[in-house]
Formats: structure tokens, C-alpha cells, sequence
């Protein structure tokens, strides 16, 4: 009986395919899903690790250059953002940045709570790792960015502020600059700028918004009559070689597959950061005489950052230049606090501000496409229109970043208000806004 069945069945597919071919339509030939490569999917994943822990490296590079009574209060900011941004994104955050397009400026609401992101390929932006993979990911970049605005307004904000401040932040700003270089149809990326992991969605993004923090909220008490010192470079540092180590995911993941361009762009994250940490210590030797060890760690942070929108797109020479340049660049750009008065707190304007726009502009010069074929020669390979696309990003974000953030701030001021009580700030963030210490020696 089912030799019979067996028989029958293959002489009906047998005349499906016939008709199908008499008729000249593809009877039995639906279009085979796309396949995950297995190999891939586990480089994002574990790249995408690598990028969360990025976060709490942050909060320990912050935490130790502050004093001893905000060292809590500093790194909860950082370790709290992992947890709420991570929902919004999750919610909608991936969607705005993501989502098919709406006017060029944001994604839309179709895979709000990740409707629609699921194991099977998004041919848009991965084609050989699941769509949730890639979500991931890019939920990654979305925490560690307002995480590194907190460098700007360190050891005056309220808890409440900064929470409000995050997610408005996150809504309003990271999510449309993210969809107008990386998202179809933004209108950044259909222009042809180039960024390979952030340089311009997360650096400049996030250094331009610090900028708006320190001023909007104003000096710290004492400052700059007073000396405030760093309570623990050993933090400082051991955060920053984190950094440097978790950076390689956030560079060579932003390749989404395990294969040359990873492994290129793994090999330029590394040059830059070793070039700008020794150029930090040389500017800073030329300046005053010594090499601090602080400097050493901005050094390596400043190169990392300028090498991010550049890594997936230039070689090696060209990534000991951009290091090379940008330990320098960042190194005079940190003082600009103090010439011009502002408490960029943690320097994180001075470094992920210019060191990004010196980065996104460096790109324009050096990119190859014998490097990348899917980006773009650059200045030195005959492209001048390229360094211009690059002039228009940065400014773009630059300014964009800026002024709705001020904004935001503003909103919140008038709500929940922003700065801590002086009596709150003398007392410092660690007991007034958690009631802990972070060190108690009795």
C-alpha cells in the first residue's frame, strides 16, 4: 500500500513539473530562505559581548577619575544604562533606527517589541546571520553612547535627571542619527557616508551631547580654583585596557561576518590605539616634561575612538596615521575646557567629540575600496567628494546632537530638575543620590 502511495505521489510531481514547464512558470521552484552561517552568527555573538562589556570598562575609566565620593554614583550611571536602554531598544528603539524607512529621518514602527525579528536573515543588513543577531548588536552600541555622555556633566547630575535625560536622549537623538547613516533610506547613508562602526552614530553623537551637559549644568563646585583630582587611575587604567580589548567587537564585529574584513579592521583598531597612546606621551612629554599615565589611557581611547568609523575601510599605514594624528588632536582638544572655561568633566568632549569627528574625517581621506568594496575611495585614492560627504556627517550630527540636547536638558531641568543640591554635591553623589559608599575602610 505504500508502494502504491509512493508511486502515485511521484507521478503527480512528475506532471506538476511538466506543466509547470510547459506553461513557463516556476511550478515547484520557490525561491530556497537564506541560509545562516553558522560560523558568522557566533563571531556577532561573541562581538556583541565584547561590545557590552565595553559598558561597564566605561564605568570603571570614569569611575576612577572622579573623586572617591562620586565613584558610585558614576559607575551606576553606566551600569544602570545597560538595563534601560537595553528595553527601549528592545521595545522601539530598534525599530526607529531600523525599521523601513520614514522621510529619510527616522525608521518606522514596524518591528516595535522586535515584531518581526526573528532567526531568519535580514538581507538588508545581515544576510548571513539572523535578524535578531544583528539586533543585538546594534543594541550594543545603543547603551554604551549616552553612557559616555555622562563623562561631561560627571559629579553634579541627579539620578532621576539622568534617567529621565536617558531615555528622551536615546529616543529623540541616538535613535534618528542611528537610522540616517546605518538605516535604508537614512538620509546620510543613501548620501554615501561612511561609517563603519560609530564613529559619527556614537562619538561624535556622544561628545558634541556632552558638551551640551557641561555647559547647560554648569561648573562643579570649586571648579577650576580648586584642584579636583582623579581618586584612582588604577581603576582608570584597568577600564581603559578593558576598553581596548572589547573595542576589537565593536570594530571588527561591525564587519557581521567572521572573514577578511573582520580580521582588517581587528588589525587597524589595534594600530591606531598603540600609535595614539605613545603620540598622548609624546605631546604631553613635549608639553610638560613627564608622561602621565592618564594620558596613556586617554592616549589609547582617543585612537580607538578615531579609528572606529575608519577601521573597516583603510589599512594598516593609514591607521598608524590616524592614531598617530588624533593623540595629538585630542591632547590640545582637552584644554579647550580650560581655555574656554566649560567642565567637560571627564574630557569626554576633548576625546569622543573631536577624536570622532577627527576619525570621520580621516575617512574621507584614506578610505579604500581595494580595503572595502561595498564603501568608497577617499581623498588619497582620487575622491575628493567623499572627505565632503565625511564634512556633511560631522557637521550634521555635530549640530544636531548639540542643540536637541540642550533641549532635552532644558525639558528635564523644568521637570525633575537637573543638578543635585550643593549640599548634595559637597556631600557627593555615592551618599546623596544612593546612600552607599564605595569605600568603607572602618
Amino acid at each position: 500500500m505504500r508502494t502504491c502511495t509512493g508511486w502515485k505521489r511521484s507521478i503527480g510531481i512528475t506532471m506538476a513539473v511538466g506543466l509547470g514547464l510547459t506553461l513557463g512558470t516556476p511550478a515547484l521552484a520557490a525561491t530556497p530562505p537564506i541560509e545562516v552561517n553558522t560560523g558568522d552568527t557566533a563571531w556577532l555573538l561573541a562581538s556583541s559581548a565584547l561590545v557590552l562589556l565595553m559598558t561597564p570598562a566605561l564605568a570603571l575609566f570614569y569611575g576612577g577619575m572622579v573623586r572617591t565620593k562620586n565613584v558610585l554614583g558614576t559607575i551606576m550611571q553606566s551600569f544602570f544604562i545597560m538595563g534601560l536602554v537595553s528595553i527601549q531598544w528592545a521595545l522601539f528603539g530598534y525599530s526607529l533606527s531600523f525599521a523601513p524607512d520614514v522621510g529619510h529621518f527616522v525608521g518606522g514602527l514596524q518591528w516595535v517589541g522586535l515584531a518581526g525579528v526573528g532567526g531568519e536573515p535580514n538581507a538588508d543588513y545581515a544576510a548571513t546571520v539572523p535578524h535578531q543577531a544583528f539586533m543585538v548588536f546594534q543594541m550594543m552600541f545603543a547603551v554604551i553612547t549616552p553612557a559616555l555622555i555622562t563623562g561631561g556633566c560627571a559629579e553634579r547630575m541627579r539620578f532621576s535627571a539622568f534617567v529621565w535625560f536617558t531615555l528622551l536622549w536615546c529616543t529623540l537623538v541616538y535613535d534618528p542619527i542611528a537610522h540616517w547613516v546605518w538605516g535604508m533610506g537614512g538620509w546620510l547613508h543613501d548620501m554615501g557616508a561612511l561609517d563603519f562602526a560609530g564613529g559619527t552614530v556614537v562619538h561624535i553623537n556622544s561628545g558634541f551631547a556632552a558638551l551640551a551637559a557641561a555647559i547647560v549644568m554648569g561648573r562643579r563646585l570649586g571648579y577650576p580654583s580648586e584642584p579636583i583630582l582623579p581618586h584612582n587611575l588604577t581603576l582608570t587604567v584597568l577600564g581603559a585596557g578593558v576598553l581596548w580589548f572589547g573595542w576589537f567587537g565593536f570594530n571588527a564585529g561591525s564587519a557581521l561576518a567572521s572573514g577578511a574584513l573582520a580580521t582588517s579592521a581587528f588589525t587597524a583598531t589595534h594600530l591606531a590605539a598603540a600609535t595614539a597612546t605613545v603620540t598622548w606621551c609624546l605631546a604631553e612629554y613635549l608639553a610638560r616634561g613627564k608622561a602621565s599615565v592618564l594620558g596613556a589611557a586617554s592616549g589609547a581611547v582617543a585612537g580607538l575612538v578615531a579609528i572606529t568609523p575608519a577601521s573597516g575601510f583603510v589599512g594598516p599605514i593609514p591607521a598608524i596615521l590616524i592614531g598617530g594624528g588624533v593623540g595629538f588632536v585630542c591632547y590640545w582638544a582637552v584644554s579647550l575646557k580650560h581655555a574656554f572655561g566649560y567642565d567637560d568633566s571627564l574630557d569626554a568632549f576633548g576625546v569622543h567629540g573631536v577624536g570622532g569627528a577627527f576619525g570621520a574625517l580621516a575617512t574621507g581621506i584614506f578610505a579604500s575600496k581595494a580595503i572595502n568594496a561595498a564603501g568608497g575611495n577617499g581623498l588619497l585614492y582620487g575622491n575628493a567628494g567623499q572627505l565632503v560627504t565625511q564634512s556633511v556627517g560631522v557637521v550634521a550630527t555635530a549640530v544636531y546632537s548639540f542643540v536637541v540636547t540642550v533641549i532635552i536638558l532644558k525639558i528635564v531641568d523644568a521637570t525633575v530638575g537637573l543638578r543635585v543640591t550643593e549640599d548634595d554635591e559637597i556631600i557627593g553623589l555615592d551618599l546623596s543620590q544612593h546612600g552607599e559608599v564605595g569605600y568603607n575602610l572602618r
